[in-house]
């Protein structure tokens, strides 16, 4: 990552330069100044802000990111292809430029739930064409979802992003570190964050596995306890392979999660 983000947040691991990314919803300009604040003054092991682009909300995930470059040095907006337009500019390059925004996430994105919406047929990977060639100085950050297909399919989609010019990826969360190891093999030498989202009921367990086929081990339990005890065990997978993690706190009491993850910082 860039160096200036090592500058001011330092490490989780003392030694590797392995780096934590918080997922915020940008709900309203009020709510995420108050997490981001939280987070800043508290936690001090959080290096960067990922911005989703949620459609039901007004605030898109670039101007969210700028409220989040006054707490934090670096902050990835997440970018929908679907809402691109292939033979227009990219809309928000004056915009990212402006705010100093220089790393993006480029997903596919759901339907946007206005049918009336302009949707366009354009790819992730064409996306990622589209920032090197109109802001080359870009770092761009792909997705890699390992529960849509198969290992070959997933890793085929990889390595075309990687040809378009993706620097790195996140992952979908994880819930089985042995998943995370044979995807470690699979993207060895990769700048990898990976993903852990805490599940903590019976509904929400069924969601992940009926809507995006997510693979829980057979000792999961949708708890705070377990799943306090798994994001710490992939914290530590990703500091000793100099990897980061990503944090998706998804309706989740955002305070007692941190305190769960991390000490707060005292006096």
């Amino acid at each position: 990552m860039e160096s200036d983000m090592m500058g001011e947040n330092q490490d989780i691991s003392g030694s590797h330069k392995s780096l934590v990314s918080f997922e915020l919803v940008p709900r309203d300009q009020e709510s995420l100044h108050e997490e981001l604040t939280m987070i800043k003054m508290g936690y001090k092991a959080v290096s960067l802000i990922n911005i989703p682009d949620l459609p039901r909300f007004s605030m898109r995930s670039w101007e969210g990111c700028a409220l989040a470059r006054q707490h934090f040095a670096a902050a990835i907006p997440h970018i929908r292809a679907r809402d691109l337009n292939p033979d227009h500019p990219l809309p928000m390059v004056d915009y990212l430029r402006e705010h100093r925004i220089n790393q993006v996430l480029v997903v596919t994105g759901d339907v946007h739930p206005d049918p009336f919406f302009p949707q366009y047929k354009i790819r992730s990977v064409d996306v990622i064409r589209k920032f090197k060639a109109e802001m080359p100085e870009v770092k761009v950050y792909a997705a890699i979802d390992p529960y849509r297909s198969g290992f070959q399919e997933e890793m085929s989609y990889v390595r075309e992003k990687l040809s378009a010019g993706a620097d790195g990826f996140f992952t979908q969360p994880f819930f089985d570190l042995r998943l995370m190891q044979i995807y470690a093999e699979l993207l060895e030498g990769q700048d990898i964050y990976w993903g852990i989202s805490p599940v903590t009921t019976a509904q929400s367990q069924g969601y992940w596995e009926k809507r995006n086929l997510a693979i829980f081990p057979r000792s999961f339990q949708p708890t705070e306890e377990w799943n306090i005890e798994f994001a710490h065990a992939a914290m530590d997978f990703a500091i000793r392979r100099g990897q980061h993690v990503y944090f998706m706190p998804i309706n989740r009491d955002l305070k007692s999660y941190l305190d769960g993850l991390f000490p707060p910082v005292r006096g």
